[in-house]
């Protein structure tokens, strides 16, 4: 199995069609050999961490029955040949989950074995944080969650970083890559904001559903603003 994430980023006057995307492109989707489990993902401004959507940069993230299944559909489907020509620039990156709790619409995708995965501590690394909030919390989230995700950015050993929806304010996810674990690790347990945020969301049940999930960065493929965020050897992904 094969997890991937892809950044994509339309062309100026493609914001109409790319919105249009998040309702027709799942049914296509779910079509789709190979592919397991998907979600499609719009961001915000200043980022991806503001209130205000960017309607030029969206995210696909799946899970495939194997890496093959995923390289026929980035190379040979119809459908994302359509969003190839649409965008100005696209970044995808091949994961291998190294620990994942919680879950996603009840279940967890990436609660899968990589057996052949032989984990580097210098290694990349991404992190997912994905929750659904309730509604009853969105300004608390909003006050303190959003200014911490977008801090992120900004920490020492991140490469990328940007949050992700699959619905405006009550859906929500952040997605960070690291130049290690050990600069991962970090920023976790040494950033006092960070720990402070961690511990309001579970005395204040902020969410109705959560997950966190650790990859190693397999490829990095494509750019992202301009430039690819991980310049990296290519590692072959579990088969």
């Amino acid at each position: 199995m094969l997890t991937t994430l892809t950044l994509f980023t339309l062309q100026p006057n493609q914001k109409r069609w790319g919105l249009a995307q998040m309702g027709t492109s799942p049914p296509q989707l779910q079509k789709v050999s190979g592919l397991r489990f998907f979600k499609l993902a719009g961001s915000g401004n200043a980022n991806g961490f503001g209130l205000w959507p960017n309607l030029h940069r969206y995210g696909f993230m799946a899970v495939w029955d194997s890496a093959a299944a995923a390289a026929a559909f980035f190379q040979e489907h119809a459908l994302w040949q359509e969003y190839r020509q649409r965008s100005v620039e696209t970044w995808t990156l091949d994961l291998a989950p190294l620990k994942s709790h919680g879950l996603w619409d009840g279940t967890n995708p990436f609660d899968y074995e990589t057996p052949d995965l032989a984990p580097a501590d210098n290694a990349p690394v991404a992190v997912l944080t994905r929750a659904s909030i309730r509604w009853q919390k969105t300004w608390r989230f909003w006050q303190y969650v959003a200014p911490t995700s977008a801090a992120v950015a900004h920490a020492d050993g991140v490469r990328a970083a940007i949050g992700l929806g699959e619905l405006p304010i009550i859906r929500q996810a952040t997605f960070s890559v690291w130049e290690s674990a050990q600069k991962m690790q970090q920023y976790a347990y040494r950033d006092a904001t960070h720990r402070e945020v961690i511990k309001l969301t579970r005395q204040e049940k902020w969410y109705g559903e959560e997950l966190f999930a650790r990859f190693q960065v397999l490829r990095s493929e494509g750019t992202l603003d301009g430039k690819n965020p991980l310049d990296m050897p290519e590692v072959a992904p579990p088969a």
